[in-house]
């Protein structure tokens, strides 16, 4: 066999060959790889028929075909800014942001046309009419609420959709300057209020603490006061009994012959007497117009009780006192009381 014979291939050869190719080409058009996060829809002559889930899958090449190629993770669709009259008849602009999810991929490729568009208008649709149905200060301090009540009703429409909607949020709400100064005044004026109202409550809470503190101390000193008065007479009363008691004594000293006893008494009151005018502190000199002779008798029965109780060793001749002048007040003068003059105290000498 020649080099030309070796080129030349024989008719089955060829069919081989062909045959060989078609099957390579098939099975490449049969094979679909679908990723992670993706689901295919798979259309024979043009009607749905499944759902390809990810990894490596089989179709009828040149029967069936891929539909559509849905995305199922979480995505994020910006709402743009609109203008939403609220209940009360205030304009505010508001924008948002929406997450959705795909659950069904065929209700999703054949249920609804352009699936992004008709989620935003759907989303901006259910803004408006939430928003507009609340007054401007309850829209301003409920967004929570305004959140809730949107994706509650957003989620409704669009589950035939086979969508889920997992949230919806309020990204800003913007009322106009003007209104926004009304509002800043508005906040201003009830802050005074509430400290005006603060500063009275804490004036009168003050005067009510002092009214009491000074009722208390009333209460205090009347009841100090009380207690003085009732020690007071209890001493009083005490000093009294004291006095009663000596008095019965000495009486009863009397009522049995004792005459010194009395002497005793009197001339101890007599020289208390002199003691407590002597020891004042407005005088040094104390001009009485008494007879010296009373005082010193008074002191010579003071000395006559001393001898009687302590014997005759106290009994000692006593100096005689000094006798005081008296001089005649001459004539157009006022007299003057007589100078009264302790005589100085006997000297008890000792015997021996």
């Amino acid at each position: 066999m020649d080099i030309l014979d070796l080129g030349i291939l024989s008719g089955s050869d060829i069919v081989v060959i062909a045959f060989v190719v078609l099957v390579i080409l098939v099975l490449f058009a049969g094979i679909k790889t679908v990723p992670q996060g993706f689901r295919y829809t798979v259309e024979r002559f043009g009607r749905y028929t499944r759902t390809l889930e990810p990894g490596l899958n089989l179709i009828v090449p040149f029967i069936d075909k891929i539909g559509a190629r849905m995305n199922v993770m979480e995505q994020v669709l910006d709402v743009p800014t609109q203008e939403v009259i609220t209940r009360d008849n205030a304009s505010v602009s508001a924008d948002a942001v929406a997450f959705y999810q795909v659950l069904n991929a065929a209700q999703a490729a054949y249920q609804v046309a352009d699936l992004e568009n008709a989620i935003l208008n759907l989303t901006m649709t259910n803004i408006r009419s939430v928003m507009g149905s609340m007054d401007l200060d309850e829209l301003l301090s409920n967004r929570d609420t305004i959140n809730d009540k949107l994706l509650k009703v957003v989620d409704e429409a669009a589950n035939p959709w086979g969508i889920k909607i997992t949230r919806v949020e309020i990204k800003d709400i913007q009322p106009p300057k003007d209104l926004v100064d009304a509002m800043a005044r508005q906040m201003k004026a009830e802050r005074e209020k509430r400290a005006l109202v603060l500063e009275a409550e804490g004036a009168r809470n003050a005067q009510i603490l002092r009214a009491e503190g000074a009722k208390q101390s009333a209460i205090l000193q009347a009841e100090g006061q009380r207690e003085a008065a009732f020690r007071d007479a209890e001493a009083r009363e005490r000093l009294a009994e004291a006095e009663a008691k000596a008095t019965r004594v000495v009486s009863e000293a009397i009522a049995s012959g004792d005459v010194q006893a009395i002497n005793y008494f009197v001339a101890q009151k007599y020289t208390e007497a002199l003691g407590d005018i002597g020891s004042a502190p407005n005088s040094k000199v104390v001009l009485m117009p008494i007879e010296a002779s009373a005082l010193i008798g008074s002191l010579g029965g003071i000395g006559a009780i001393a001898r009687e109780v302590f014997g005759d060793a106290a009994a000692q001749p006593a100096r005689p006192a000094p006798r005081t002048r008296t001089s005649t007040p001459q004539a157009g003068t006022t007299p003057q009381p007589a100078s009264v003059i302790f005589p100085a105290p006997p000297r008890n000498e000792d015997p021996a």
